[in-house]
């Protein structure tokens, strides 16, 4: 045997450190996502009308507000529910701000395969509405308590988000705050050639 070749770690370690990879991913685009702040999509939805009593634009189905913990279902530019109380991620596990997220499946019945109950039980997430990499869902859960990134609504708003939302529609995710002084800011300057 070589003694220059590294052994592979043992099967739980190497799972364990890419667990811990994912969560320091997740929690990376969130925080990452006030750097984007002039991406392409926040740009585009800049460009676009805000829904009135929302801090989103016209092209959001679905409106998160990360700042006041709100959330908002949208109809052709018009609120048509909300605001709802939301409790988003915390503890290094934050909730991703996207300008353009999709809702890319939906399960009325799904359970966690990361989060437990505290008697060990894999932990049940009704009325789960996915719209991010990662997991990240719209799903039934304590508005009180912060999640592992997903979005936690209300039994009741849960499946009216479920109901409401369709595979394909966006999902913006945003705080106030960073989009008021981004709309107030010049427009970025066009790129060179």
């Amino acid at each position: 045997m070589n003694p220059d070749r590294q052994q592979p770690a043992p099967r739980r370690t190497r799972r364990l450190a890419a667990l811990g990879l994912g969560l320091a991913t997740v929690a990376g685009v969130g925080l990452a996502g006030s750097a984007l702040a002039g991406s392409p999509a926040a740009d585009k939805a800049r460009a676009q009308p805000l829904v009135p009593g929302t801090p989103c634009s016209v092209s959001a189905r679905a409106c998160v507000d990360l700042d006041s913990q709100r959330s908002w279902l949208i109809k052709d530019g018009k609120v048509v529910r909300g605001p709802v109380a939301i409790a988003s991620g915390g503890n290094g596990q934050e909730t991703p701000i996207g300008h353009s997220l999709r809702v890319y499946r939906k399960d009325p019945k799904h359970v966690s395969k990361e989060s437990r109950t505290p008697d060990g039980r894999p932990a049940p997430m009704p009325w789960s509405t996915f719209f991010e990499d990662g997991g990240i869902a719209f799903h039934s859960g304590s508005p009180n308590r912060s999640s592992a990134g997903c979005i936690h609504l209300a039994d009741r708003d849960a499946k009216a988000w479920f109901d409401y939302l369709q595979i394909g529609d966006q999902v913006q995710v945003v705080r106030a705050s960073e989009e008021a002084k981004a709309r107030k800011a010049p427009p970025p300057p066009p790129p060179r050639r």
